[in-house]
């Protein structure tokens, strides 16, 4: 499984929270989808950062935010990417020493002055839940028959 590609785990569509809403709402959604993170866009789906229940509960705790300010308030900036074409042995080293990798697809956006704007695109949070389901329901059978 080492080196196959991430592309390989066939994740589900991401949770992803505009910046704006509450941090009690986004608490209130993560509990009801069993997430403990998810990351946060702007309205043209640039990632902004992720969100975390520890980062909210961390910034609950310290005093700098309420349950009703937003959740861009306690945005994680620091997180690890990888792309579909990466493969699982790179992702397993990053979720060795991280709880959660965001998964992004690079693009190309033309803006009408002409301008290039690169972008990237979420297409999934992977942990290490996702990883060892795969392993554990995959071990065997990309070995060659003898």
């Amino acid at each position: 499984w080492w080196n196959l590609t991430v592309k390989r785990l066939h994740l589900s569509s991401p949770l992803t929270f505009a910046p704006f809403l509450s941090c009690q709402n986004v608490i209130r959604i993560l509990r009801e989808k069993a997430f403990d993170q998810a990351p946060v866009t702007n309205e043209s789906g640039e990632i902004l950062g992720m969100v975390t229940l520890e980062s909210i509960l961390s910034s609950m705790q310290e005093g700098k935010v309420k349950l009703s300010d937003p959740v861009s308030m306690v945005l994680c900036k620091d997180f690890n990417q990888v792309y579909l074409t990466d493969n699982l042995g790179k992702l397993s080293c990053i979720l060795n020493r991280h709880n959660f990798a965001l998964l992004v697809h690079d693009h190309t956006k033309y803006e009408a002055d002409g301008s290039v704007c690169p972008r990237q695109r979420v297409f999934g949070v992977v942990s290490a839940i996702d990883l060892l389901n795969f392993i554990t329901t995959h071990e065997g059978q990309d070995q060659p028959q003898s």
